[in-house]
């Protein structure tokens, strides 16, 4: 994959990408034209937060269905630690593995942060809503977990 220059923003078209899921499987975001995505990008599987927001997002995954809305994770992790993770927590969407962190950088959520004074590159965690037509139409950027998937369901409800 080329260097990625591009960067997203809302009310323009959401970046392309293809990364590997469960089983080797190539998943392209293009693949997607037509239904809605919510693309959520957590720091890392099997983590107190990343393990609630996931499964936040597994107990409303029904009604992401019902509008249309299909759900993506994306890490830094491989495929194989996300197979672990959905078997455990019983995900029923698509984890993708971004080790090389390149989409995490297109999306622009693969930032310097600060922890206990200490600086270093990691993943912000971020959500994004993508629209039938491929539109990047809201963004959420370093959230708490707290209520957030409640409030992405209510913007994909909006978009009906």
């Amino acid at each position: 994959m080329a260097k990625i220059k591009a960067k997203a923003f809302v009310g323009k078209k959401a970046p392309d990408f293809s990364l590997e899921a469960a089983g080797g499987r190539q998943v392209k975001l293009s693949d997607y034209i037509g239904q809605k995505v919510v693309l959520f990008f957590y720091p890392k599987d099997l983590t107190p937060a990343c393990t609630q927001e996931s499964c936040d997002f597994r107990d409303v995954y029904a009604e992401f269905r019902e509008l249309g809305t299909v759900v993506l994770g994306i890490s830094i992790d491989t495929a194989a630690t996300h197979e672990r993770f959905a078997a455990k927590y019983e995900l029923p969407y698509e984890l993708l593995a971004d080790p090389e962190h390149r989409v995490c950088e297109l999306y622009g959520v693969w930032q310097l942060k600060k922890l206990y004074g200490r600086e270093y590159m990691g993943l912000v965690r971020s959500t994004f809503l993508i629209n039938e037509k491929g539109k990047l139409v809201r963004e959420w950027r370093n959230i708490r977990v707290k209520g957030h998937v409640q409030e992405v369901l209510k913007a994909a409800q909006e978009l009906k």
